[in-house]
């Protein structure tokens, strides 16, 4: 699979080829694969609460709340800290929109939360939402990555799209989190 920039935005060769939690829950060549990163000045343990206020019933994604709504999203971002939004259990929802749930596969605090959405049928059938906490010297590295697999040969036609939307608002998102996070 050949990486464009646009699902390799800010993340290393090393992050690319590292494993993460979640990885095995999509077939081993997804269709459509995306590692984005940023640096945060601020330890992990001031990322993480931003992350487990995502959510289109929480925080929303930080991203550009306009483009999410457009597609019935209903999101309106929350740029504070909520202490009832502070934490994600495995089997809790997450919403990406009122109609569009993954459920929260993995919680390690501080670390990584996974996510995973889709069922067949369903476009895609299957889909991880990684976010890894890395520290390094000047803060934390925070990767997403993403991991799509469709069932249906006709509905890989949307991979293209898919990964350019996700890029404009993962980018967005990983630059609000990294402001917030380190003010």
């Amino acid at each position: 699979m050949r990486s464009l920039w646009w699902t390799t935005w800010g993340s290393t060769r090393e992050e690319r080829e590292r494993t993460l939690p979640g990885d095995s829950l999509v077939h081993p060549r997804p269709h459509l694969r995306a590692d984005r990163a940023v640096t945060v000045a601020a330890p992990p343990q001031d990322v993480w609460p931003w992350l487990m206020q995502l959510g289109q019933d929480r925080a929303g994604f930080y991203s550009w709340e306009f483009l999410e709504n457009l597609i019935g999203s209903e999101i309106s971002g929350v740029r504070v800290l909520r202490p009832e939004w502070s934490t994600r259990c495995v089997g809790d929802t997450v919403r990406l929109a009122p109609e569009l749930p993954l459920t929260v596969h993995q919680v390690t605090q501080d670390e990584s939360l996974v996510l995973v959405g889709g069922d067949p049928g369903a476009v895609p059938d299957v889909f991880t939402w990684v976010f890894a906490l890395t520290p390094v010297a000047d803060g934390t590295r925070l990767h997403v990555r993403e991991r799509y697999r469709f069932a249906r040969v006709h509905h890989r036609v949307l991979v293209p799209f898919l990964a350019v939307a996700s890029c404009v608002m993962t980018v967005r998102m990983l630059r609000t989190i990294r402001r917030l996070a380190a003010s």
